[in-house]
């Protein structure tokens, strides 16, 4: 009979992840300082922000006037006040009232315009700051509304940075479907105020690249920072730090792709370039990527070499105790598993928890977090399922409270779904896919390969405790989202193909003598079961003849004896 089939889910596969742990995933505009190993974005590319003069007034000249907010000299005044009180460090609930006030008397005096739109998005920042993202959302909205671009510039570079903030805030929420088309809008009107080929376009492409990566949208990423490469290429000298950045970037959409060769490339063409620039610690990242990349193409020696450079670079520059340390470990820890030393690969998962457990100050809590996840997945493959569910335990708390981390943690809770199924615990493991689906459904991340695998995942677990229907529902939307973003071809595909045969066969055995009667009924489940098993087993012998060797792992599970 027909078995489910577990996407990637063999003991030495990588989990799924939605964050990207690389060393070189952030590109900085200035200074080109080593990022964390998670994705962390570039801040917001802007227009230069035209600055607003307060009035040389002492607030006791103009407290008489705050009885009638339509003084003209008022506003400026409270949206100074509320920007120096923030930047004072003093509370912010006075500053967000002193820029609400600002809005106020905008609004009366001047009405629809650049100041208001200005005193909007200090106060929309105002909220961030405080943790209060969903209320900053409408503000922004108002300060976009109350601008036309098509009104000269001034008013262009306000609802430019008003969408850019926009996108942001989205971001932190973990809407990127909404983040993203935020970031459009304000690449398109930066694009009709400055032009095509302006530099502030490459840096806005580029960031938008960032955020399509985050959603694992890796052909647009790679259509936006080649536009990116080719604008910045325009202005700048040969071999420039920003077109490095550029293909930085690009090695990493493409190591996504699984195109290991022109990511290779890309990375080797950036470091010559920050070699030439003297910047070590920036060759010291990328050889941490080029490491990436020789893992993938099973080239273990160089990938421990490439490494092992970057290692000695980064401890002569930050210290046995940083977290980049850590991650280089966690790497080297990898590449030892995959080669079956063992011990080494222990040790160097102990060194990196060792840096974890004592974080430097300035340690940013989704590296750590990240750390943890990938020493899991290593403490996984050595088949210490325990301990590698305590890191996990242990990532989630860290990256519980943190704003924009959705996707990070229903990455976290899909991985536990995965170890909970391997070791029995079906019902645990469909509550944490359960978690996992939702959080990147609430993301707008409903399209991605991983969704489609994690749906997979969900209905293996649904079909161990016997929810033959819902497991059946879940196979087939895996399968509409793997053939449109994979192809009928694809592996994964297969074994969603071959799990959907096996469901519709066992709820064809299980409802025959009581919920279906109809002879009709009969024919139509065993029409699609007899369907699904032919695609996905024909396309199984295509591969098997094309790519001899390759083998699907076949759980020994059948779900038609169970439910006969």
């Amino acid at each position: 009979m027909l078995g489910l089939v577990s996407a990637k889910t063999t003991p030495n596969a990588t989990p799924q992840h939605v964050s990207f742990p690389q060393n070189d995933n952030c590109i900085h505009k200035k200074g080109y300082e080593t990022p964390s190993p998670l994705l962390k974005r570039t801040p917001s590319p802007s227009f230069a922000k035209p600055k607003i003069k307060p009035p040389n007034k002492t607030l006791q000249e103009l407290r008489t006037h705050e009885s009638s907010l339509d003084n003209p000299d008022l506003g400026p005044f409270l949206l100074k006040l509320a920007i120096d009180t923030v930047a004072s460090g003093d509370d912010h609930n006075k500053a967000l009232d002193y820029a609400a006030r600002a809005s106020i008397s905008f609004e009366k005096s001047s009405g629809p315009g650049r100041d208001l739109a200005m005193s909007l998005q200090v106060e929309a920042a105002i909220y961030c700051s405080m943790g209060r993202l969903e209320d900053a959302i409408p503000v922004l909205k108002r300060s976009i509304e109350a601008l036309d671009h098509k009104n000269g510039s001034d008013h262009a570079v306000a609802k430019f940075s008003g969408f850019m903030q926009l996108g942001d805030t989205y971001s932190m929420l973990g809407r990127v479907d909404r983040s993203i088309s935020s970031y459009e809008s304000g690449l398109k009107i930066q694009t009709e105020t400055l032009g095509d080929w302006d530099p502030s376009v490459a840096e806005t492409c580029r960031y938008l690249a960032e955020a399509y990566v985050q959603a694992m949208q890796f052909d647009e990423a790679e259509k936006l920072c080649q536009r990116s490469l080719e604008i910045h290429r325009v202005h700048n000298a040969p071999a420039s730090l920003e077109e490095a950045g550029d293909r930085r970037l690009m090695a990493l959409i493409y190591e996504a792709k699984g195109d290991y060769e022109s990511a290779l490339e890309h990375l080797v063409l950036a470091s010559m370039v920050m070699i030439a620039a003297g910047q070590e610690n920036e060759v010291a990242a990328i050889d941490v990527s080029v490491g990436n990349i020789y893992v993938s193409l099973c080239r273990f020696d160089e990938a421990i070499f490439s490494y092992q450079k970057a290692l000695t670079v980064f401890k002569s520059i930050r210290g046995d105790d940083h977290s980049t340390i850590a991650s280089v470990y966690i790497r080297l820890a990898d590449v030892y598993c995959k080669t079956g030393k063992l011990r080494e690969s222990k040790s160097y998962c102990e060194n990196a928890l060792r840096i974890f457990s004592k974080p430097v100050r300035g340690s940013a809590t989704e590296e750590i977090a990240s750390g943890l996840t990938e020493i899991s997945a290593i403490y996984q493959a050595l088949n210490e399922h325990v301990e590698a569910l305590k890191l996990l335990d242990m990532a989630m708390k860290l990256l519980k409270d943190t704003p924009g981390q959705h996707s990070m943690i229903a990455g976290i809770e899909a991985h536990m779904g995965v170890m909970f199924y391997k070791v029995g615990r079906y019902g645990e493991a469909r509550s944490s896919f359960k978690n996992a689906v939702a959080k990147l459904r609430a993301s707008g991340e409903t399209r991605s390969v991983f969704f489609g695998i994690v749906l997979n995942q969900m209905g293996l677990a649904s079909a161990q405790l016997y929810r033959i229907d819902e497991a059946a529902q879940l196979f087939q939307e895996a399968r509409e989202i793997l053939e449109q973003e994979c192809g009928s071809c694809h592996l994964d595909t297969i074994g969603v193909y071959s799990n959907l045969a096996a469901t519709y066969d066992a709820m064809g055995s299980h409802l025959f003598g009581f919920i279906i009667p109809s002879n009709q009924a009969k024919l139509f489940i065993f029409y699609y079961a007899w369907q699904s098993f032919c695609i996905g087993w024909f396309l199984l012998l295509v591969h098997r003849r094309c790519l001899p060797g390759i083998t699907i792992p076949f759980p020994p599970l059948n779900i038609y004896s169970r439910c006969s």
